[in-house]
Parts: structure tokens; C-alpha cells; sequence
């Protein structure tokens, strides 16, 4: 076993098997993050609205040693620290994560989630406006990102008063763009327009009558 990836810089990675192997005895929210992701995001749910996972995507990535934990490891993990420049970190670790896998398959399945321990667990709004404001940039260039949080109001897709995103510890997520993410972004116009240049062509039938859907409900909005 390989000993968990590390740069100079203020994050620190860890798979799954380095946290089940202890590696991260120093950073208690990456086992516990683990734990929530096994036992919630790849199970079913009463509240879901659908049948099959919460995340369909979690237990493959987790099978196929593609899903990793990143934690601040110096200044940047205070109150205070630079939470933008968490973030682009983030970004640095998972495109090399990326270049380092040959199949489409494992590309899809690369997830890496920031956990982010010092942000309020009573309070969404840094983590809600962090994530906005790098939402443009990595939808733009073919990812998702995501927020997680113990107070996260963001309803189901399914079931508006199913609460998927709350999770232990405040956390962002980033994985590749999908054609299933539609909606997610059918609702900010940039975000549309990103997708469709990217995916117009494959777009599934079920998925462009969401879209056209979508668009009409905004105008007649």
C-alpha cells in the first residue's frame, strides 16, 4: 500500500483504503465522512422519491479505489483560512487524480470530496457561497461541484422535502460532469449553456424533455 499523496501545499489526500487503513488517525471528519458516505449516499432511502442509491455513483467509485478525501493540513484549515484557495487546490488534485486514469469508466467515477470541519455546522452560508462562486468556473470546464452540509436546505430532485445534501461535516464534492447532471444546472442560463455545448449531441430523450421542461416553466415564471 502506498502511503497517502501529499504536496507542499495546504491539502492532504487520502483514499478510502488509506482511511480504513488508519492514515488518517489525525483527521477524525475523513473517517467520519467515509462512514456517512457508506452507509448513507450508496443506500436507499423512504424519502428519496426514486428507487436505487441516493448517489448512484459513490459505491463504484468507492469499488474501484476512485473515491478520496481531502483535508486542510495547515493555516488554511482555521476559521480564517483561504477558502478560495482551498478550492483551487482542490481543483490541482483532482486534475492530476484525472490524468492519471486511461478509461473513460474510471475518469466518470473520480470523486474528491474537501472536508472542511472548520466552517459552522450550524450555518450553510460560507460553504452555499463558496460553492456558488466556483460552480461557473467548473461547470465551464466540465466538472461538478457540489456542497454538503449538517443544515443544507437543498431539496430532493424528486422529492422536494427530502434533504440529500446534509452530511456530517461541511464538505464540497467534485466529480466529471455527467449528460445525467442536466438538472442541476437547467436552472442558471450560463450553466445550461455550458452543458449543451458539451453534451448537446448525446443528450438522452427523457433528459431533453426535462430541458425543454425546464425552460418553459422559466418563462411562463
Amino acid at each position: 500500500m502506498t502511503a497517502p499523496a501529499t504536496t507542499a501545499a495546504a491539502l492532504r489526500l487520502y483514499s478510502a483504503e488509506h482511511i480504513d487503513a488508519g492514515h488518517a488517525a489525525g483527521h477524525p471528519e475523513a473517517a467520519e465522512t467515509l462512514a456517512w458516505a457508506r452507509a448513507f449516499l450508496t443506500t436507499a432511502h423512504p424519502d428519496l422519491g426514486r428507487s436505487g442509491p441516493v448517489c448512484p455513483y459513490t459505491q463504484p467509485s468507492l469499488r474501484r479505489g476512485l473515491f478520496h478525501i481531502a483535508l486542510a493540513d495547515g493555516p488554511d484549515s482555521s476559521p480564517g483560512g483561504d477558502l478560495p484557495a482551498l478550492v483551487a487546490e482542490l481543483r490541482t488534485h483532482y486534475d492530476a487524480l484525472l490524468a492519471g486514469l486511461d478509461q473513460e469508466s474510471d475518469r466518470e467515477l473520480l470523486t474528491v470530496l474537501l472536508v472542511l470541519p472548520q466552517l459552522d455546522r450550524e450555518d450553510s452560508t460560507v460553504l452555499d457561497e463558496l460553492q456558488r462562486k466556483a460552480k461557473d468556473e467548473f461547470v465551464e470546464q466540465g466538472l461538478m461541484i457540489g456542497q454538503f452540509h449538517p443544515v443544507c436546505e437543498e431539496p430532493g430532485l424528486w422529492n422536494h422535502s427530502f434533504r440529500p445534501l446534509r452530511a456530517p461535516v461541511p464538505l464540497l464534492a467534485v466529480r466529471k460532469l455527467l449528460v445525467f447532471d442536466l438538472p442541476f444546472l437547467s436552472g442558471d442560463e450560463t450553466h445550461l449553456g455550458h452543458f449543451l455545448a458539451r453534451f448537446a449531441p448525446e443528450v438522452p430523450a427523457r433528459i431533453r424533455a426535462q430541458l425543454v421542461t425546464g425552460i418553459a416553466g422559466r418563462q411562463a415564471a
